[in-house]
């Protein structure tokens, strides 16, 4: 049915920071960690909420959003501006690095679909049509030369309201992402009135001072020619996107579990229900005995940093651990060994490692593609259930659920999110080829792990 449902556009334009940037503020260079995600692609993600019963007052709402974002730029002022590419012959160099004032500013578009919320949430897999909720499709970082390097859609159903955000992932991470929307949420609910054009203050000032190693920085000069030898636009494969629910005292119980067999109290939630998810999408893959699979997370560098980096530090901090065994070891055992082989990864992965990581980068620096992140035998568990999604609100009451749009996914792509009922309960977005998606469906294991929950009753 809702494939016969177009999306209609009912506006577009751009948004600048209140107050204007400060000539100072002007340039941004990028860190490491910003500039090997370029031939990434943006962040997308977007909360889903119910309309009010009294009718939405709709251009008030967008009125207010569209102030609140412009209020919000002039703190997160680097995803108003364009990534610009410096380039000269003679010495050879090649930077790339924001440019925070000249250009036209964050994008914001408001459109509306004829469907419901019951459309979005009770299929079982994430309906197609999802991705349209987002501007910037199958983009990669370094459109954003050309392309605005936010942008805000506000998607009007009948009956809910869709705010779906695309940043550039050169800019920032899952943790800035974050930071920023909840910062747009707090100016939103503190505006009161949409003529009134004056700073509003906010609870995570965010830093802008990027990370270098001592005699590094703040310009990087790359070893490229053109963008075409650090370019790559990876296509995912035909995949279903399935949201698998996890109960907060299923996951105490699997911790417990995971930790008995080890005979230790280490391993945490996440890495045991990671452990569980390894296992399940690799039986269900029917691997040979002897190849190696392997299962890589996501971290975050700032608490790892000697000193550490605030979590208001704006910008990528970010890498990906990864553990490995064969899919014997892997299925002959419990729950335990794979958790365990989790948690040594992510224990093992300190300041140390993080300094010796990046200046290996500086030594020789690479732009990471997708399809080198993509393989038949890994599982990827990307973003986090400790990101505050649902404290996000913007008159509507709390969100019913978060979806995500078509970047950075590909077979075995598991994206988590905080449970809506909160209590440490977790949602699993899993990406898998549909044969493989319907084999795990049986999966005695991983479905009897599975709860049931419906965020409108």
């Amino acid at each position: 049915m809702m494939s016969t449902h177009c999306l209609k556009l009912v506006s577009e334009c751009f948004i600048k920071p209140y107050p204007p940037i400060e000539d100072s503020k002007q340039i941004c260079y990028l860190a490491p960690w910003d500039i090997v995600m370029l031939s990434a692609n943006y962040i997308q993600k977007a909360l889903l909420f119910k309309k009010p019963t009294s009718s939405l007052n709709q251009q008030h709402f967008i009125d207010k959003l569209k102030h609140s974002l412009s209020l919000t730029l002039f703190h997160f002022y680097p995803l108003s501006g364009r990534l610009v590419t410096k380039k000269s012959e003679d010495p050879h160099s090649y930077t790339v690095f924001v440019d925070c004032k000249n250009s036209l500013g964050a994008k914001f578009i408001h459109a509306t679909l004829d469907i419901t919320i019951n459309d979005i949430l009770s299929p079982i897999d994430v309906p197609p049509i999802v991705h349209s909720f987002f501007d910037h499709h199958r983009a990669v970082n370094h459109d954003g030369h050309t392309m605005s390097l936010l942008s805000i859609q506000v998607t009007e159903l009948l009956d809910g309201v869709f705010i779906g955000c695309s940043m550039n992932h050169a800019v920032g991470d899952g943790t800035a992402y974050w930071n920023f929307f909840n910062t747009l949420s707090e100016i939103f609910q503190k505006v009161v009135d949409v003529d009134v054009h004056i700073p509003v203050p906010i609870s995570h000032q965010p830093i802008h001072n990027r990370w270098f190693p001592e005699g590094y920085g703040p310009i990087i000069n790359l070893p490229f020619k053109h963008h075409d030898e650090f370019i790559h636009r990876y296509e995912a494969p035909i995949l279903r996107e399935r949201i698998f629910h996890f109960s907060a005292e299923f996951i105490a119980k699997l911790k417990a579990k995971a930790n008995k067999e080890c005979e230790t109290t280490k391993i945490s939630s996440f890495q045991s229900l990671s452990a569980l998810v390894w296992r399940s999408i690799t039986r269900v893959r029917r691997l040979h005995h002897d190849q190696r699979t392997t299962c890589k997370l996501a971290i975050n560098n700032r608490t790892r940093m000697e000193p550490s980096l605030p979590k208001e530090y704006f910008g990528n901090s970010v890498y990906a651990v990864s553990t490995e065994t064969t899919k014997g070891e892997l299925l002959e055992n419990g729950l335990g060994l794979a958790s365990w082989k989790i948690h040594l990864a992510i224990a093992k992965y300190d300041h140390r490692v993080v300094r010796q990581l990046v200046e290996e980068w500086l030594r020789s620096p690479i732009v990471v593609r997708m399809d080198m992140l993509v393989d038949p035998y890994s599982v990827m568990m990307g973003s986090s259930p400790r990101f505050n999604m649902y404290g996000s609100e913007f008159g509507m009451g709390k969100a019913l659920g978060v979806r995500s749009g078509y970047a950075n996914k590909f077979d075995g792509k598991v994206t988590s999110y905080p449970g809506q009922e909160g209590g440490g309960s977790v949602d699993l977005e899993v990406c898998l080829s549909p044969e493989k998606m319907t084999l795990l469906e049986t999966d005695e294991e991983f479905m009897n792990s599975v709860s049931v929950f419906n965020p409108l009753f």
